[in-house]
């Protein structure tokens, strides 16, 4: 999978620049199509508002690592890999049976956008499973993404010469695309582009982005870990704690 948004829209965390301090190469939107259909040459590309873009290829999935593309109300959803609760979660948010995962998440966002009064960190506490998803809202730019608590999935982001942002589960693209501008994303952590990264499990945890050194001294990469000791500033709510839950998810076991 790739997908590619422009900095405006993308926010790219600033800490993805790290190891190339040299000017680097600016490509193409086609430049980046042709490199992904190098690597997946039977891959569907969705052009979005602005020069963003997104593509998958169905190419060696396999039923332990699937990949899936959807788009429901101008909401685009690519979904890597698997949920184990997904009856659950169907009957949660009020699903069918046939309800496929990227249609779970797209329904869990918009639930989330238009009436939930709780943080996202809440709604994605509930999905169970070795997953990575990437949505895009068309309609309100907005950029979400997300990796399990193990990072079962393969999934990377990274910044190319002219800020935006990448991602993509394969690290030949990212190398390509970014140079040495790129890093695992972090798992359990959650991306907006309107809030940032946090970590579901950790939300009011930093998320910190930590240099990495090759033999030389020289900075080779990053990787994001969350800081149990360094706490994010917050609107302390008021009322209940109840009132901000979101009902928990009965396991059926």
């Amino acid at each position: 999978m790739l997908a590619v948004f422009e900095k405006s829209t993308g926010n790219p965390p600033e800490e993805l620049r790290l190891p190339s301090k040299e000017s680097k190469v600016i490509k193409t939107r086609e430049e980046i199509v042709e490199i992904f259909r190098s690597f997946w040459p039977d891959s569907t590309q969705y052009y979005l508002p602005n020069g963003n873009l997104m593509a998958l290829s169905h190419e060696h999935e396999t039923p332990f690592d699937p990949r899936s593309i959807v788009v429901i109300d101008n909401v685009f959803c690519i979904f890597i890999g698997t949920l184990e609760n997904m009856c659950e979660l169907r009957r949660h948010y009020g699903l069918s049976r046939q309800a496929a995962e990227p249609v779970l998440v797209i329904e869990a966002y918009k639930v989330l956008r238009d009436r939930a009064p709780y943080p996202s960190d809440q709604v994605i506490k509930d999905l169970h499973g070795k997953f990575a998803f990437l949505l895009f809202d068309a309609k309100s730019a907005i950029l979400f993404a997300a990796r399990d608590r193990e990072g079962s999935v393969e999934f990377k982001w990274g910044m190319t010469g002219d800020g935006s942002l990448v991602c993509s589960d394969d690290s030949n693209i990212m190398k390509q695309i970014c140079g040495k501008s790129w890093a695992p994303f972090p798992p359990g952590c959650i991306y907006m582009n309107t809030s940032g990264l946090i970590s579901f499990d950790h939300p009011l945890c930093k998320v910190k982005a930590i240099a990495r050194e090759d033999d030389n001294g020289e900075v080779c990469g990053v990787v994001f870990q969350v800081d149990l000791f360094t706490r994010l500033p917050s609107i302390p709510r008021t009322g209940s704690a109840s009132n901000w839950a979101v009902p928990a998810l009965v396991d059926s076991e």
